[in-house]
């Protein structure tokens, strides 16, 4: 253990990172054990075919105020050059074309929805009702329902849902909408498109996701005392007479005062099977059920190119194309971090792409990409990559644990931790900064 460090922080994924940099910036160093040798936990870049890319294509918003403040932190230039900055634009070619103006909210959300192709004029009114009675209503719902009962609820109309309401619910839940909470996704319009019209604003990466937080966040902290420990996957936890030991393979560090659990929910039961007190927390956890998302590289020649960095595909909403098709979004790497020519696909919650081989959903993927590029080639590679627990299934009055647990000084962070949002990149740096506030606030009471 460092000299001063009396804080451990398990896990080095963007809950973990932020954690520790939060740390850091407080003058208190930790040691951050990271099982993997890559950082960014299910934020991480990977290299395939000599190409770095991602373990899947994610996407951030202008409401990610912690993110955005923490990668500022992190990174002496600040992250204009690392996030190409959109406004809010959902494009899905031959069904729906929607941007918004740089007018002051609200009125570059009435704006956009009000001169959107591809919506009738009474899927535009319902909209913009719909966002109304939320803002009214200080965007509280009197109890949990499923997204698509709320949506029933306040009658907006069945081609508004499946062109508008549905892809934005699975996209930011990870979760179908018969099954989504619509506690949880009202949250999320209140602060994208209820809030400030910077808020709304589409931030794609224009670095792989190691580079854009966790591998500065790395520098920030060692720079400032603490340690950075990959390849130390911990074992398990034990309470010391002054804090807790990690036991990893052949090794044990501390004891801590302070540990902060920033691991997947399903490595958790085991790290902390031995400490009293914590049949609440283990019950939590072994409740919570999964979502995946598959992402699918496609590497093309170079003149291969969409007609915008980002766009949604009609044959992932069966209901729009009327086919069985299968992606959501496509992204062009080409115009972001990657090389010319290289697509990803993305098929968010669970589906029948599930019970595909990897050639097939290659080939399906590539078929449909072919109805927005003309004469477009055979993918000169591809490859499939599918997190089969991505998320929690965000689904309506869903327990989730709290940053707190029983044990002094024990404490969670990580998208699955109690927050107002579903399982996104936001809510995991707000669980890991909220976990330093603990331990920063603990500190000065002691001092």
């Amino acid at each position: 253990m460092s000299a001063k460090a009396q804080v451990a922080v398990i896990g080095a994924g963007y809950a973990g990172m932020a954690a520790a940099v939060e740390l850091a910036a407080a003058g208190i160093p930790a040691d951050v054990f990271e099982a993997s040798r890559v950082l960014g936990g299910r934020a991480r870049a990977l290299e395939l075919d000599g190409v770095t890319v991602d373990n899947g294509q994610h996407l951030l918003v202008g409401a990610y105020r912690e993110t955005l403040r923490l990668i500022d932190l992190v990174h002496p230039g600040g992250c204009n050059d690392l996030l190409l900055r959109l406004p809010l634009t959902l494009t899905t070619p031959g069904h729906l074309s929607l941007r918004a103006p740089p007018l002051p909210a609200p009125l570059h959300l009435a704006a956009a929805l009000l001169f959107a192709r591809g919506l009738t004029i009474a899927d535009k009114l319902a909209a913009l009702r719909l966002m109304r009675g939320l803002k009214r209503s200080r965007y509280r719902l009197g109890s949990d329902i499923s997204v698509a009962e709320l949506l029933a609820a306040r009658h907006q109309p069945t081609r508004l849902c499946r062109l508008l309401w549905e892809p934005l619910c699975v996209a930011a839940l990870n979760t179908p909408v018969d099954s989504a909470s619509a506690r949880v996704f009202v949250n999320v319009l209140r602060d994208s498109l209820g809030g400030a019209r910077s808020a709304s604003d589409l931030l794609l990466p224009r670095v792989d996701l190691g580079a854009l937080f966790p591998d500065g966040a790395e520098r920030f902290v060692l720079a400032r005392g603490g340690r950075v420990l990959r390849s130390t996957a911990i074992k398990r936890i034990t309470q010391a007479a002054n804090g807790y030991r990690l036991d990893a393979s052949g090794q044990q560090f501390g004891p801590y005062r302070q540990a902060i659990v920033a691991v997947a929910p399903q490595h958790l039961p085991a790290l902390i099977a031995p400490l009293p007190g914590l049949d609440e927390l283990r019950r939590q956890v072994g409740s919570l059920a999964y979502e995946p998302i598959l992402t699918c590289y496609l590497a093309y020649p170079a003149g291969a190119r969409l007609a915008a960095p980002m766009l949604g595909h009609s044959s992932g909403w069966p209901s729009i194309g009327h086919s069985e098709g299968l992606s959501q979004w496509l992204f062009d790497r080409g115009q972001l971090d990657g090389p010319a020519g290289l697509f990803a696909a993305v098929i968010s919650a669970r589906g029948r792409h599930l019970g595909l081989s990897n050639d097939e959903l290659a080939a399906a993927i590539h078929a449909e990409i072919s109805t927005l590029v003309p004469d477009l080639p055979a993918p000169r590679w591809s490859r499939v990559i599918i997190e089969k627990r991505a998320t929690f299934a965000c689904t309506p009055d869903l327990a989730r644990p709290q940053t707190q647990t029983p044990l002094p000084g024990l404490l969670l962070a990580g998208d699955y931790v109690a927050s107002d949002y579903p399982a996104t990149l936001e809510a995991a740096v707000r669980s890991g900064v909220a976990a330093a506030n603990s331990v920063i606030a603990s500190a000065a009471r002691q001092s």
